[in-house]
């Protein structure tokens, strides 16, 4: 076995690597992307409790009223408030 062909096997063992490393990567700032913004509804969902008393009855309201926004093109929410005393279910997914 020659020299070349140790480091033509080397150079694409290598190249795997770090194309797998790079797919790991991006899985990762996605999924950290969710929770990102799941957590920035709630956050603003505390803030309007704490306002007004009340949990938003929909994300549309903190959107209106709070300054949240949220790249609807990116993820999809699912929003549901069961009553005005109980913190919202919020998932949130990529599209």
């Amino acid at each position: 076995m020659g020299l070349g062909l140790v480091v033509a096997i080397l150079s694409i063992v290598v190249l795997i690597f770090a194309w797998m490393s790079l797919g790991l990567a991006k899985v990762q700032s996605e999924e950290q992307g969710t929770v990102s913004v799941r957590q920035s509804i709630l956050d603003s969902a505390k803030q309007c409790f704490a306002i007004e008393g009340a949990y938003p009855s929909s994300l549309e309201y903190l959107e209106e009223n709070y300054g949240l926004t949220v790249n609807q093109d990116t993820y999809v929410i699912y929003y549901d408030s069961f009553a005005a005393n109980l913190p919202p279910s919020v998932v949130v997914e990529l599209r």
